[in-house]
């Protein structure tokens, strides 16, 4: 992705609909993962106000600062205790995932209003931002390396035995996703992705 910084310089109004969009994106996001935590039992999340749609309760000041610098950025995690869970290895699971399906239904709720909203609009241009950066968030974060959320994904529907296995894994995790993200090799598979995605959303 670009930098942001850069594209302030280049088209203020393109850098503004951008961090919006991402803001938003990252805001249901990190709802998501709360809202599910709190209804499977743990208040981890609400007790620490994170059962919110306001972007201050989730936004993390360098994740943020990356946002605007690098054109990549994140959310502060959302803490659960999978103690306070009925089944702490599936719940663990529903939690993680409802992060990205809840940044793939926004998309596809915004490509059904896009189909009302004139193509040459700022609001168009808003949209279609912030479906794109919901298709790149949520495809991303299903990367199953530790700490993203495919991790504990695949790790609540593998039987226990090779969960175990899996969870050896974990320390490991956030050493080859660097290694992805600095080599841009995520890239590799998410952009076609992203682009098959955008074409079944009638959007490419």
């Amino acid at each position: 992705m670009f930098g942001l910084f850069q594209l302030l310089s280049e088209n203020p109004l393109v850098f503004v609909l951008v961090v919006l969009a991402l803001v938003l994106s990252i805001t249901i996001h990190e709802f998501a993962h709360a809202y599910v935590a709190t209804k499977l039992g743990d208040n981890t999340a609400k007790d620490l106000g994170r059962v919110s749609l306001n972007p201050l309760a989730h936004l993390d000041p360098i994740g943020t600062l990356m946002l605007v610098f690098v054109g990549f950025g994140w959310g502060k995690p959302v803490p659960f205790n999978p103690y306070a869970l009925k089944n702490p290895k599936v719940d663990s699971a529903l939690i993680s995932v409802a992060g990205p399906i809840s940044n793939f239904i926004l998309a596809i709720i915004l490509a059904v209003i896009a189909k009302f909203v004139n193509p040459d609009g700022i609001f168009f241009a808003f949209i279609y931002l912030t479906i794109f950066y919901n298709l790149i968030l949520g495809i991303f974060n299903l990367i199953p390396l530790h700490p993203l959320d495919g991790f504990k994904v695949v790790y609540g529907i593998l039987p226990q035995n090779l969960a175990w296995q899996w969870q050896q894994t974990e320390q490991y995790g956030i050493y080859v996703l660097m290694l992805l993200v600095l080599t841009r090799s995520t890239g590799a598979f998410i952009t076609p992705l992203i682009k098959f995605s955008m074409s079944l959303l009638g959007l490419s």
